[in-house]
Protein backbone atom coordinates (compact mmCIF):
# COMPACT_ATOMS: atom_id res chain seq x y z
CA UNK A 1 0.00 0.00 0.00
CA UNK A 2 2.85 2.58 0.87
CA UNK A 3 4.14 2.15 -2.46
CA UNK A 4 0.59 2.29 -4.43
CA UNK A 5 0.72 5.99 -1.97
CA UNK A 6 4.15 6.85 -3.32
CA UNK A 7 3.27 6.25 -6.72
CA UNK A 8 0.18 8.29 -6.83
CA UNK A 9 2.05 11.13 -4.86
CA UNK A 10 4.44 11.20 -7.58
CA UNK A 11 2.42 11.25 -10.18
CA UNK A 12 0.84 13.66 -8.50
CA UNK A 13 4.11 16.23 -8.44
CA UNK A 14 4.69 14.93 -11.80
CA UNK A 15 1.27 16.48 -13.10
CA UNK A 16 2.04 20.05 -11.59
CA UNK A 17 5.55 20.13 -12.29
CA UNK A 18 4.19 19.71 -16.22
CA UNK A 19 2.12 23.04 -15.85
CA UNK A 20 3.84 26.44 -17.19
CA UNK A 21 4.58 27.87 -13.72
CA UNK A 22 7.36 30.12 -12.40
CA UNK A 23 10.15 28.37 -10.93
CA UNK A 24 10.96 29.55 -7.42
CA UNK A 25 13.35 28.58 -5.16
CA UNK A 26 10.57 26.75 -2.89
CA UNK A 27 9.57 25.07 -6.16
CA UNK A 28 13.31 24.03 -6.68
CA UNK A 29 13.33 22.67 -3.03
CA UNK A 30 10.31 21.00 -3.43
CA UNK A 31 11.74 19.18 -7.16
CA UNK A 32 14.47 17.64 -5.54
CA UNK A 33 12.46 16.47 -2.10
CA UNK A 34 10.49 14.64 -5.22
CA UNK A 35 13.50 13.17 -6.32
CA UNK A 36 14.86 12.11 -3.14
CA UNK A 37 11.47 10.53 -2.58
CA UNK A 38 11.04 9.17 -6.02
CA UNK A 39 14.93 7.39 -5.95
CA UNK A 40 13.81 6.05 -2.46
CA UNK A 41 11.08 4.83 -3.98
CA UNK A 42 12.07 3.02 -6.71
CA UNK A 43 14.92 1.25 -4.36
CA UNK A 44 12.13 0.45 -2.28
CA UNK A 45 10.23 -1.00 -4.82
CA UNK A 46 12.98 -3.19 -5.95
CA UNK A 47 13.35 -4.67 -2.48
CA UNK A 48 9.70 -5.49 -1.96
CA UNK A 49 9.78 -7.42 -5.56
CA UNK A 50 12.73 -9.53 -4.21
CA UNK A 51 10.95 -9.88 -1.30
CA UNK A 52 8.08 -11.04 -3.06
CA UNK A 53 10.18 -13.61 -5.01
CA UNK A 54 12.11 -15.05 -2.25
CA UNK A 55 8.20 -15.55 -0.49
CA UNK A 56 7.30 -17.00 -3.46
CA UNK A 57 9.90 -19.63 -3.85
CA UNK A 58 9.65 -20.63 -0.08
CA UNK A 59 5.95 -20.83 -0.54
CA UNK A 60 6.37 -22.86 -3.57
CA UNK A 61 8.74 -25.04 -1.35
CA UNK A 62 5.81 -25.29 1.18
CA UNK A 63 3.24 -26.27 -1.06
CA UNK A 64 5.19 -29.57 -2.60
CA UNK A 65 5.59 -30.36 0.56
CA UNK A 66 1.56 -30.16 1.52
CA UNK A 67 1.06 -31.86 -1.77
CA UNK A 68 3.31 -34.76 -0.88
CA UNK A 69 1.92 -34.95 2.57
CA UNK A 70 -1.37 -35.06 1.37
CA UNK A 71 -0.49 -37.67 -1.05
CA UNK A 72 0.98 -39.85 1.66
CA UNK A 73 -2.33 -39.17 3.62
CA UNK A 74 -4.20 -40.42 0.77
CA UNK A 75 -2.45 -43.97 0.25
CA UNK A 76 -2.87 -44.24 3.67
CA UNK A 77 -6.19 -43.60 4.12
CA UNK A 78 -7.02 -46.15 1.35
CA UNK A 79 -4.98 -49.12 2.59
CA UNK A 80 -6.58 -48.84 5.64
CA UNK A 81 -9.83 -48.87 4.18
CA UNK A 82 -8.59 -52.05 2.27
CA UNK A 83 -7.96 -53.40 5.50
CA UNK A 84 -10.92 -52.50 6.87
CA UNK A 85 -12.73 -54.08 3.88
CA UNK A 86 -10.87 -57.39 3.70
CA UNK A 87 -11.72 -57.66 7.77
CA UNK A 88 -15.62 -57.02 7.26
CA UNK A 89 -15.10 -59.76 4.22
CA UNK A 90 -13.28 -62.27 6.66
CA UNK A 91 -16.37 -61.24 9.14
CA UNK A 92 -18.66 -62.43 6.53
CA UNK A 93 -17.07 -65.65 5.29
CA UNK A 94 -16.47 -66.80 8.96
CA UNK A 95 -20.88 -66.17 9.90
CA UNK A 96 -21.23 -67.97 6.51
CA UNK A 97 -18.95 -70.69 7.45
CA UNK A 98 -20.86 -70.78 10.87
CA UNK A 99 -24.34 -70.86 9.53
CA UNK A 100 -23.04 -74.21 6.88
CA UNK A 101 -21.69 -75.64 9.79
CA UNK A 102 -25.27 -75.32 11.85
CA UNK A 103 -27.12 -76.19 8.98
CA UNK A 104 -25.09 -79.52 8.48
CA UNK A 105 -26.08 -79.73 12.42
CA UNK A 106 -29.47 -79.19 11.87
CA UNK A 107 -29.26 -82.09 9.06
CA UNK A 108 -27.63 -84.60 11.09
CA UNK A 109 -29.99 -84.47 13.61
CA UNK A 110 -33.09 -85.15 11.74
CA UNK A 111 -32.21 -88.44 11.72
CA UNK A 112 -32.37 -90.06 14.11
CA UNK A 113 -34.22 -87.44 16.01
CA UNK A 114 -32.59 -85.51 18.21
CA UNK A 115 -34.51 -82.35 19.69
CA UNK A 116 -31.62 -80.42 21.38
CA UNK A 117 -29.16 -80.75 18.67
CA UNK A 118 -31.94 -79.08 16.50
CA UNK A 119 -32.71 -76.79 18.71
CA UNK A 120 -28.96 -75.87 19.52
CA UNK A 121 -27.78 -75.07 15.17
CA UNK A 122 -31.28 -73.53 14.84
CA UNK A 123 -29.82 -70.95 17.24
CA UNK A 124 -26.80 -70.64 15.67
CA UNK A 125 -28.40 -70.05 12.69
CA UNK A 126 -30.25 -67.26 14.41
CA UNK A 127 -27.73 -65.44 15.81
CA UNK A 128 -25.26 -65.42 12.59
CA UNK A 129 -27.81 -64.43 10.21
CA UNK A 130 -28.19 -61.13 13.06
CA UNK A 131 -24.42 -61.27 13.06
CA UNK A 132 -24.50 -61.07 9.07
CA UNK A 133 -27.04 -58.11 9.41
CA UNK A 134 -25.29 -55.90 11.50
CA UNK A 135 -22.11 -56.29 9.29
CA UNK A 136 -24.27 -55.16 6.27
CA UNK A 137 -25.36 -51.82 8.12
CA UNK A 138 -21.43 -51.27 9.09
CA UNK A 139 -20.45 -51.55 5.58
CA UNK A 140 -23.71 -49.15 4.87
CA UNK A 141 -22.47 -46.90 7.38
CA UNK A 142 -18.71 -46.88 7.23
CA UNK A 143 -18.27 -48.17 10.63
CA UNK A 144 -15.65 -50.39 10.62
CA UNK A 145 -13.34 -52.28 12.87
CA UNK A 146 -10.72 -50.47 14.89
CA UNK A 147 -7.97 -53.25 14.74
CA UNK A 148 -8.85 -54.61 11.24
CA UNK A 149 -5.71 -56.98 11.23
CA UNK A 150 -7.15 -58.24 14.46
CA UNK A 151 -10.40 -59.00 13.65
CA UNK A 152 -9.13 -60.56 9.92
CA UNK A 153 -7.04 -63.18 12.16
CA UNK A 154 -10.06 -64.08 14.18
CA UNK A 155 -12.29 -64.17 11.38
CA UNK A 156 -10.41 -66.95 9.64
CA UNK A 157 -9.99 -68.47 12.98
CA UNK A 158 -13.63 -68.95 13.36
CA UNK A 159 -14.02 -70.32 9.68
CA UNK A 160 -11.47 -72.62 10.39
CA UNK A 161 -13.49 -73.95 13.23
CA UNK A 162 -16.37 -73.85 11.09
CA UNK A 163 -14.89 -75.65 8.20
CA UNK A 164 -13.98 -78.28 11.00
CA UNK A 165 -16.98 -78.61 12.37
CA UNK A 166 -18.75 -78.85 8.81
CA UNK A 167 -16.28 -81.66 7.82
CA UNK A 168 -16.81 -83.45 11.68
CA UNK A 169 -20.47 -83.23 10.83
CA UNK A 170 -20.04 -84.93 7.33
CA UNK A 171 -17.48 -87.58 8.59
CA UNK A 172 -20.36 -88.40 11.18
CA UNK A 173 -22.94 -88.37 8.56
CA UNK A 174 -20.98 -91.15 6.13
CA UNK A 175 -20.22 -93.11 9.30
CA UNK A 176 -23.97 -93.41 9.86
CA UNK A 177 -24.34 -94.44 6.34
CA UNK A 178 -21.84 -97.07 5.69
CA UNK A 179 -23.15 -98.35 8.84
CA UNK A 180 -26.54 -98.18 7.08
CA UNK A 181 -25.49 -100.02 4.10
CA UNK A 182 -23.34 -102.34 6.08
CA UNK A 183 -26.70 -103.26 7.73
CA UNK A 184 -28.21 -103.37 4.45
CA UNK A 185 -24.73 -105.76 2.59
CA UNK A 186 -25.92 -108.16 5.77
CA UNK A 187 -29.47 -108.16 5.23
CA UNK A 188 -28.98 -108.84 1.26
CA UNK A 189 -26.60 -111.55 2.18
CA UNK A 190 -29.14 -113.39 4.27
CA UNK A 191 -31.97 -112.82 1.38
CA UNK A 192 -28.85 -114.09 -1.07
CA UNK A 193 -28.27 -117.43 1.26
CA UNK A 194 -31.90 -117.55 1.56
CA UNK A 195 -32.66 -117.63 -2.06
CA UNK A 196 -29.62 -119.93 -2.90
CA UNK A 197 -30.71 -122.43 -0.48
CA UNK A 198 -34.54 -122.22 -1.94
CA UNK A 199 -32.63 -122.27 -5.60
CA UNK A 200 -30.76 -125.42 -4.17
CA UNK A 201 -33.92 -127.30 -3.30
CA UNK A 202 -35.75 -126.54 -6.42
CA UNK A 203 -32.68 -127.50 -8.49
CA UNK A 204 -33.09 -130.94 -6.36
CA UNK A 205 -37.04 -131.15 -6.69
CA UNK A 206 -36.36 -130.76 -10.10
CA UNK A 207 -33.43 -132.89 -10.78
CA UNK A 208 -35.66 -135.43 -8.94
CA UNK A 209 -37.50 -138.18 -10.53
CA UNK A 210 -41.09 -137.22 -9.27
CA UNK A 211 -41.02 -134.69 -11.69
CA UNK A 212 -41.94 -136.93 -14.16
CA UNK A 213 -44.46 -138.00 -12.94
CA UNK A 214 -46.69 -136.51 -15.23
CA UNK A 215 -45.89 -139.37 -17.40
CA UNK A 216 -46.74 -141.61 -14.75
CA UNK A 217 -50.20 -142.30 -16.52
CA UNK A 218 -49.36 -142.00 -19.78
CA UNK A 219 -49.68 -144.95 -22.17
CA UNK A 220 -47.51 -145.26 -25.16
CA UNK A 221 -50.31 -144.20 -27.47
CA UNK A 222 -50.73 -140.85 -25.81
CA UNK A 223 -47.38 -139.34 -26.39
CA UNK A 224 -46.60 -136.20 -27.09
CA UNK A 225 -44.24 -133.74 -28.24
CA UNK A 226 -44.91 -131.26 -25.09
CA UNK A 227 -43.95 -134.83 -23.02
CA UNK A 228 -40.98 -134.90 -24.95
CA UNK A 229 -40.21 -131.07 -24.31
CA UNK A 230 -40.37 -131.52 -20.48
CA UNK A 231 -37.76 -134.52 -20.82
CA UNK A 232 -35.76 -132.46 -22.77
CA UNK A 233 -35.84 -129.44 -20.47
CA UNK A 234 -34.99 -131.41 -17.34
CA UNK A 235 -32.05 -132.98 -19.39
CA UNK A 236 -30.84 -129.19 -20.40
CA UNK A 237 -31.09 -128.50 -16.67
CA UNK A 238 -29.10 -131.06 -15.73
CA UNK A 239 -26.40 -130.28 -18.16
CA UNK A 240 -26.19 -127.02 -17.20
CA UNK A 241 -25.70 -128.04 -13.52
CA UNK A 242 -22.65 -130.41 -14.44
CA UNK A 243 -21.38 -127.53 -16.71
CA UNK A 244 -21.24 -125.16 -13.76
CA UNK A 245 -19.83 -127.56 -11.64
CA UNK A 246 -16.76 -128.12 -14.26
CA UNK A 247 -16.48 -124.48 -14.13
CA UNK A 248 -15.99 -123.95 -10.66
CA UNK A 249 -13.50 -127.21 -10.33
CA UNK A 250 -11.19 -125.30 -13.22
CA UNK A 251 -11.52 -121.81 -11.41
CA UNK A 252 -10.18 -124.06 -8.23
CA UNK A 253 -7.91 -125.70 -10.08
CA UNK A 254 -6.59 -122.23 -11.72
CA UNK A 255 -7.36 -123.30 -15.28
CA UNK A 256 -7.17 -121.47 -18.03
CA UNK A 257 -10.45 -121.08 -19.41
CA UNK A 258 -9.99 -118.77 -22.06
CA UNK A 259 -7.43 -121.62 -23.62
CA UNK A 260 -9.96 -124.18 -22.83
CA UNK A 261 -12.51 -122.33 -24.34
CA UNK A 262 -10.39 -121.88 -26.80
CA UNK A 263 -9.70 -125.21 -27.46
CA UNK A 264 -13.01 -126.38 -27.95
CA UNK A 265 -14.46 -123.31 -30.26
CA UNK A 266 -11.96 -120.85 -31.91
CA UNK A 267 -12.34 -117.93 -33.48
CA UNK A 268 -15.28 -116.64 -31.54
CA UNK A 269 -15.56 -113.22 -30.56
CA UNK A 270 -17.95 -113.67 -26.81
CA UNK A 271 -20.06 -110.83 -26.10
CA UNK A 272 -19.31 -111.26 -21.95
CA UNK A 273 -16.83 -113.54 -20.04
CA UNK A 274 -19.77 -114.98 -18.73
CA UNK A 275 -20.81 -116.42 -21.94
CA UNK A 276 -17.61 -118.69 -22.16
CA UNK A 277 -19.82 -121.60 -20.65
CA UNK A 278 -21.88 -121.69 -23.62
CA UNK A 279 -19.00 -123.42 -25.28
CA UNK A 280 -18.21 -125.63 -22.44
CA UNK A 281 -22.31 -126.22 -22.49
CA UNK A 282 -21.57 -127.20 -26.26
CA UNK A 283 -18.92 -129.83 -25.66
CA UNK A 284 -20.75 -131.78 -23.16
CA UNK A 285 -23.66 -131.73 -25.60
CA UNK A 286 -21.40 -132.91 -28.14
CA UNK A 287 -19.91 -135.74 -26.02
CA UNK A 288 -23.59 -136.40 -24.23
CA UNK A 289 -25.59 -136.67 -27.31
CA UNK A 290 -23.16 -138.32 -29.42
CA UNK A 291 -25.11 -141.47 -31.21
CA UNK A 292 -28.15 -140.16 -30.21
CA UNK A 293 -29.64 -141.37 -33.56
CA UNK A 294 -28.56 -144.86 -33.14
CA UNK A 295 -31.04 -147.35 -31.25
CA UNK A 296 -28.03 -148.38 -29.09
CA UNK A 297 -26.45 -145.27 -28.68
CA UNK A 298 -23.58 -146.87 -30.06
CA UNK A 299 -22.66 -148.39 -27.11
CA UNK A 300 -19.93 -151.19 -27.32
CA UNK A 301 -21.11 -155.02 -27.33
CA UNK A 302 -24.63 -153.32 -27.04
CA UNK A 303 -27.47 -155.25 -29.51
CA UNK A 304 -30.40 -153.30 -31.64
CA UNK A 305 -33.40 -154.53 -30.57
CA UNK A 306 -35.98 -155.97 -33.44
CA UNK A 307 -38.09 -152.93 -34.75
CA UNK A 308 -40.95 -154.35 -34.21
CA UNK A 309 -40.48 -153.80 -30.34
CA UNK A 310 -38.20 -151.31 -30.13
CA UNK A 311 -40.66 -148.53 -29.05
CA UNK A 312 -42.28 -151.16 -26.28
CA UNK A 313 -39.21 -151.79 -25.04
CA UNK A 314 -37.78 -148.22 -25.06
CA UNK A 315 -40.77 -146.91 -23.45
CA UNK A 316 -40.48 -149.84 -20.88
CA UNK A 317 -37.11 -148.67 -20.00
CA UNK A 318 -38.08 -144.84 -19.59
CA UNK A 319 -40.96 -145.61 -17.43
CA UNK A 320 -38.49 -148.36 -15.18
CA UNK A 321 -36.21 -145.21 -14.84
CA UNK A 322 -37.75 -142.02 -14.13
CA UNK A 323 -39.03 -142.59 -10.78
CA UNK A 324 -35.59 -143.99 -9.30
CA UNK A 325 -32.08 -141.73 -8.76
CA UNK A 326 -29.65 -142.76 -11.03
CA UNK A 327 -26.84 -143.93 -8.35
CA UNK A 328 -29.42 -146.21 -6.77
CA UNK A 329 -30.24 -147.60 -10.60
CA UNK A 330 -26.07 -148.22 -10.71
CA UNK A 331 -26.67 -150.17 -8.11
CA UNK A 332 -29.11 -152.27 -7.99
CA UNK A 333 -27.91 -152.92 -11.86
CA UNK A 334 -24.13 -152.12 -12.36
CA UNK A 335 -24.11 -154.46 -15.81
CA UNK A 336 -27.16 -152.56 -17.50
CA UNK A 337 -27.08 -151.01 -20.79
CA UNK A 338 -27.53 -147.85 -18.43
CA UNK A 339 -24.23 -148.67 -16.74
CA UNK A 340 -22.45 -149.06 -20.11
CA UNK A 341 -23.37 -145.91 -20.69
CA UNK A 342 -22.41 -143.75 -18.00
CA UNK A 343 -18.67 -145.67 -18.04
CA UNK A 344 -18.75 -144.71 -21.78
CA UNK A 345 -19.53 -141.25 -21.95
CA UNK A 346 -17.60 -140.42 -18.46
CA UNK A 347 -14.50 -141.50 -19.92
CA UNK A 348 -15.10 -140.20 -23.37
CA UNK A 349 -16.00 -136.38 -21.64
CA UNK A 350 -13.95 -136.12 -18.58
CA UNK A 351 -10.09 -136.30 -19.83
CA UNK A 352 -7.55 -138.04 -17.42
CA UNK A 353 -5.74 -134.64 -17.42
CA UNK A 354 -8.66 -133.15 -16.24
CA UNK A 355 -9.71 -135.03 -14.02
CA UNK A 356 -6.47 -135.46 -12.51
CA UNK A 357 -6.41 -131.86 -11.91
CA UNK A 358 -9.25 -131.23 -10.40
CA UNK A 359 -8.79 -134.69 -7.67
CA UNK A 360 -5.12 -134.96 -7.71
CA UNK A 361 -5.36 -138.91 -8.83
CA UNK A 362 -7.31 -141.15 -11.68
CA UNK A 363 -8.99 -142.88 -9.16
CA UNK A 364 -12.60 -142.45 -10.26
CA UNK A 365 -11.37 -143.27 -13.73
CA UNK A 366 -9.62 -146.50 -12.48
CA UNK A 367 -12.99 -147.28 -10.44
CA UNK A 368 -15.29 -147.37 -13.21
CA UNK A 369 -12.73 -149.08 -15.45
CA UNK A 370 -12.78 -152.06 -12.41
CA UNK A 371 -16.39 -151.38 -12.76
CA UNK A 372 -17.56 -150.03 -9.86
CA UNK A 373 -18.90 -146.31 -9.74
CA UNK A 374 -17.56 -143.52 -7.29
CA UNK A 375 -19.53 -141.74 -4.38
CA UNK A 376 -17.76 -138.58 -5.21
CA UNK A 377 -20.35 -135.60 -5.82
CA UNK A 378 -18.65 -134.99 -9.61
CA UNK A 379 -19.96 -138.24 -10.60
CA UNK A 380 -23.21 -137.88 -9.30
CA UNK A 381 -24.01 -135.07 -10.69
CA UNK A 382 -22.70 -136.69 -14.33
CA UNK A 383 -24.61 -139.56 -13.63
CA UNK A 384 -27.98 -137.40 -12.98
CA UNK A 385 -27.31 -135.60 -16.06
CA UNK A 386 -26.38 -138.76 -17.97
CA UNK A 387 -30.00 -140.35 -16.56
CA UNK A 388 -31.33 -137.12 -18.29
CA UNK A 389 -29.94 -138.27 -21.33
CA UNK A 390 -30.84 -141.70 -21.46
CA UNK A 391 -34.27 -140.97 -20.50
CA UNK A 392 -34.60 -138.33 -23.46
CA UNK A 393 -33.26 -141.22 -25.59
CA UNK A 394 -35.73 -143.60 -24.77
CA UNK A 395 -38.36 -141.58 -25.18
CA UNK A 396 -37.28 -140.72 -28.59
CA UNK A 397 -37.49 -144.04 -29.44
CA UNK A 398 -40.88 -144.71 -27.98
CA UNK A 399 -42.02 -142.45 -30.44
CA UNK A 400 -43.58 -143.41 -34.22
CA UNK A 401 -41.89 -142.25 -36.29
CA UNK A 402 -38.58 -141.70 -33.68
CA UNK A 403 -37.75 -138.44 -32.89
CA UNK A 404 -34.97 -137.28 -34.77
CA UNK A 405 -31.78 -134.68 -33.53
CA UNK A 406 -30.28 -132.39 -35.64
CA UNK A 407 -27.01 -129.37 -34.87
CA UNK A 408 -26.46 -126.41 -37.13
CA UNK A 409 -23.19 -125.75 -38.86
CA UNK A 410 -20.90 -122.89 -37.45
CA UNK A 411 -20.99 -120.01 -40.22
CA UNK A 412 -25.08 -120.65 -41.03
CA UNK A 413 -27.55 -117.43 -41.13
CA UNK A 414 -29.82 -117.54 -38.52
CA UNK A 415 -33.61 -118.94 -39.16
CA UNK A 416 -35.78 -118.65 -36.28
CA UNK A 417 -37.61 -121.51 -37.32
CA UNK A 418 -35.18 -124.23 -36.78
CA UNK A 419 -32.89 -121.88 -33.78
CA UNK A 420 -33.32 -120.75 -30.76
CA UNK A 421 -30.15 -117.96 -29.46
CA UNK A 422 -29.03 -118.11 -26.16
CA UNK A 423 -27.47 -114.33 -26.37
CA UNK A 424 -30.35 -112.96 -29.04
CA UNK A 425 -30.11 -110.06 -26.75
CA UNK A 426 -27.03 -108.68 -27.66
CA UNK A 427 -28.72 -107.83 -31.52
CA UNK A 428 -31.37 -106.65 -30.12
CA UNK A 429 -29.84 -104.05 -28.18
CA UNK A 430 -27.47 -103.06 -30.77
CA UNK A 431 -27.80 -101.05 -34.31
CA UNK A 432 -26.78 -103.84 -36.75
CA UNK A 433 -27.11 -103.77 -40.38
CA UNK A 434 -27.74 -106.37 -42.70
CA UNK A 435 -23.79 -107.01 -43.93
CA UNK A 436 -23.48 -107.80 -40.21
CA UNK A 437 -26.81 -109.78 -39.53
CA UNK A 438 -26.18 -112.62 -37.03
CA UNK A 439 -24.88 -115.78 -37.81
CA UNK A 440 -23.84 -119.13 -35.89
CA UNK A 441 -20.74 -119.76 -34.25
CA UNK A 442 -21.54 -123.09 -32.78
CA UNK A 443 -24.40 -125.00 -31.20
CA UNK A 444 -24.92 -125.15 -27.99
CA UNK A 445 -28.20 -127.52 -27.17
CA UNK A 446 -29.20 -129.79 -30.71
CA UNK A 447 -32.71 -129.40 -31.84
CA UNK A 448 -35.16 -132.64 -32.15
CA UNK A 449 -38.25 -133.00 -34.63
CA UNK A 450 -41.12 -135.42 -33.32
CA UNK A 451 -43.04 -135.46 -36.56
CA UNK A 452 -43.54 -132.17 -37.78
CA UNK A 453 -43.37 -130.57 -34.39
CA UNK A 454 -39.63 -129.13 -34.77
CA UNK A 455 -37.90 -128.20 -31.12
CA UNK A 456 -35.23 -125.55 -32.21
CA UNK A 457 -31.57 -126.10 -31.24
CA UNK A 458 -30.01 -123.52 -29.29
CA UNK A 459 -27.00 -121.83 -30.93
CA UNK A 460 -24.91 -118.91 -29.94
CA UNK A 461 -24.69 -116.34 -32.67
CA UNK A 462 -22.07 -114.27 -34.03
CA UNK A 463 -21.72 -110.87 -36.02
CA UNK A 464 -19.17 -112.08 -37.79
CA UNK A 465 -19.32 -113.93 -41.18
CA UNK A 466 -17.68 -117.36 -41.91
CA UNK A 467 -20.14 -118.09 -44.68
CA UNK A 468 -22.66 -116.03 -47.10
CA UNK A 469 -25.81 -116.95 -48.27
CA UNK A 470 -25.59 -120.08 -46.38
CA UNK A 471 -29.30 -121.72 -45.98
CA UNK A 472 -29.83 -122.95 -42.72
CA UNK A 473 -30.62 -126.77 -42.51
CA UNK A 474 -30.96 -129.77 -40.44
CA UNK A 475 -29.81 -133.19 -40.39
CA UNK A 476 -32.16 -135.56 -39.70
CA UNK A 477 -31.66 -139.19 -38.18
CA UNK A 478 -32.22 -141.47 -41.01
CA UNK A 479 -29.87 -139.36 -42.76
CA UNK A 480 -27.45 -140.19 -40.71
CA UNK A 481 -26.30 -137.26 -39.19
CA UNK A 482 -23.21 -137.15 -36.58
CA UNK A 483 -23.00 -135.05 -33.51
Amino acid sequence: MLCCYKRLFLTHLKMESVKPLEVTPSKKLARGFAKVLHLRALIGIAQVDSLKNAENLKDDGNMDKTTMNWTLSTEDEELQEKIATEALLAKIFASTSTVKAAYAQLQLAQSPYDPDGIQSADQVVVSELKHLSELKQCYLKKQFDPSPETAILAAESKELQSVIKTYEIMGKKLESQARLKESETMFLREKLEEAIRQNKLIEKRLNQSGQLSMLNNVHITGLSPSHFITVLRHAVRSVRNFVRLVVDEMRSSSWDIDAAVGAIENDVVYWIEDHKCYAIESFVCKEMFDSFHFPNFSLPNESIPDKNKQQQMFFARFNEMKSMKAKEFLAEKPRSSFAKFCRVKYLKLVHPKMESSFFGNLSQRSLLNAGGFPETAFFTSFAEMAKRVWLLHCLAFSFDPHASIFQVEKGCRFSDVYMESVNDEMFLNSDQTVELEPHVAFTVVPGFRIGKTVLQCQVYLSQHQTKDCIEVYAHWVYECIKM
